[in-house]
């Protein structure tokens, strides 16, 4: 072996990066791989433009606040944030409501938006907000989520108990009062669709969602790439080494557990005692072709289908073509029910008077819409709600679809190949979107899928697919359980970490 870590890590998704971070911060010698990773900025002659929409719904969760804490750091991220106000808006050709942080103000905009409303609009986020109080006080516990061993699931259900509407079945309990027809139904699912990572999820995850969206939204200056960076430095102040532009092509293993990887380009494999993955479980399996899967443990594993595809598109627009009251976050609802749904967001641009769009819009599995038309249709879709968009059009472009970058600036669309845009950052070839995942069975009330430990010893996953109701927030509770799983294994470290939070700052 050429050097030896204790943790060795691959991704750089908010749950691998979380993890490397805290056991880096437990002492544990952490080496972080890429493994593909891509920031989700990229450039070109000086325009940012993005390749994955980002919100940090996750800000307000205690499992965000437990890593910053432990991380010492929690007054210090908090200057990076900027609050939101409205939180969130939904727009379409004939319906515009802002949610702003302000209770009274939005009920005046619902009472408008839907007259007679108000009543059980405020019943339903009374109930919201007192199921989201209840998982803020599970999930500040520290458990394992979700649970493997029998001592786990004993701990973790007792927790999981105190949950709300975690069996209401295929209606959520907290709806029954909107007819089936009304459109804040529509409100209260569009926002937790795009927040999750599985298309089908219970009611007490759309209840989290929502939440997340309507307890104080916040942006950061760059997006993902800023917390990215964040966490990243945390790992090297703390010894931990970071290559994020490296991968792993194997996973070298001795009687059926981790003892190293093998990164890309080198001889020798760099030895480890545990393995931490955002791939999937079948995805750290490929890369270990030394060890022979027994049959029944993969029949064992949930099923994960990709049901829906993130078909990301950005633009670069004179801010004359933007409607003033446009916030940082919306939701465009179309009047065809064939036209996918959009997350938008707005950002500043790298040009005074320009803003950044980056739209992000689901297409099932088997749409009609071939990618290669994705980028036109999502576009419309933008310009349907900003009437005035396409004539301050600056430049348009998607990594999903492989066509050249549009170029408006001469006032004429011109079409630059990407061999062009390389420098900046962007791939030759399109990019795989993201999936969202259909889970059969469920698992774990309809929160998780794949557990944390891989069949394979001492390799754990903390990626979108262990609990993809949740999100970012499931990623995080992955973390979280992985670090603590890890740090037992070595009493010295627990005792020192027990220590550590005796004397951590009280965020």
């Amino acid at each position: 072996m050429a050097k030896h870590y204790d943790v060795v890590v691959l991704g750089g998704s908010l749950g691998a990066l979380a993890t490397a971070a805290l056991l880096a911060r437990r002492s544990w010698r952490v080496l972080v791989l890429g493994q593909g990773y891509r920031r989700s900025l990229y450039g070109f002659e000086g325009h940012t433009l993005a390749r994955r929409l980002f919100t940090f719904v996750s800000y307000t969760s205690p499992v965000w606040s437990r890593v910053i804490i432990e991380l010492a750091q929690s007054q210090a991220f908090r200057k990076r944030v900027m609050a939101l106000d409205p939180m969130f808006q939904v727009l379409g050709k004939r319906l515009r409501l802002d949610v702003p942080p302000d209770a009274e103000l939005f009920g005046t905009y619902v009472e408008r938006v839907f007259p007679g409303s108000r009543r059980i609009v405020d019943e339903l986020y009374m109930e919201l907000a007192r199921t989201n109080a209840s998982a803020d006080a599970a999930f500040e516990r520290d458990a394992v989520w979700p649970p493997g061993t029998f001592w786990e699931r004993r701990e973790t259900e007792r927790i999981a108990e105190t949950l709300p509407h975690l069996d209401d079945g295929e209606v959520p309990s907290f709806l029954a009062q909107f007819p089936r027809d009304h459109g804040y139904r529509a409100l209260v699912e569009v926002p937790a669709v795009f927040a999750s990572h599985a298309t089908n999820f219970p009611s007490f995850a759309l209840a989290r969602l929502h939440g997340a969206f309507t307890r104080g939204l916040v942006r950061l200056a760059r997006g993902e790439d800023e917390v990215v960076d964040f966490l990243v430095d945390r790992i090297r102040a703390h010894g931990g080494q970071v290559e994020l532009g490296e991968q792993a092509v194997r996973i070298a293993v001795k009687a059926g557990r981790v003892t190293g990887v093998l990164r890309e380009g080198e001889a020798r494999a760099v030895g480890a005692n545990f393995l931490v993955s955002s791939l999937s479980t079948r995805g750290v399996v490929d890369l270990a072709p030394e060890f022979p899967l027994p049959r029944r443990v993969f029949a064992g594993l949930p099923e994960l289908f990709a049901r829906e595809f993130r078909f990301v598109l950005s633009a670069v627009v004179r801010d004359e073509g933007l409607a003033e009251p446009l916030g940082h976050e919306a939701f465009l609802l179309p009047d065809d029910a064939r036209l996918p749904r959009v997350h938008l967001t707005r950002g500043t641009g790298s040009e005074p008077g320009t803003s950044l769009l980056v739209a992000e819009a689901l297409f099932p599995d088997g749409t009609a819409v071939p990618v290669v038309r994705a980028r036109q249709v999502v576009l419309d879709m933008v310009a349907g709600v900003l009437p005035y968009l396409e004539q301050h059009l600056v430049l348009v472009d998607s990594p999903h679809d492989g066509l050249p970058l549009w170029d408006y600036r001469t006032g004429r669309r011109l079409e630059v190949e990407r061999a062009l845009l390389r420098s900046g950052g962007a791939s030759l070839e399109a990019e795989p979107m993201a999936a969202r995942w259909l889970v059969e069975p469920f698992h774990f009330h309809g929160l998780g899928a794949e557990p944390l430990r891989t069949p394979l010893g001492g390799a754990f996953i903390v990626g979108p697919t262990v609990l993809p109701a949740l999100g970012q927030e499931g990623e995080l509770l992955a973390a979280w359980s992985v670090a603590r799983l890890i740090t037992r294994t070595d009493r010295a470290r627990e005792k020192m970490r027990r220590e550590l939070w005796s004397r951590v700052e009280i965020g």
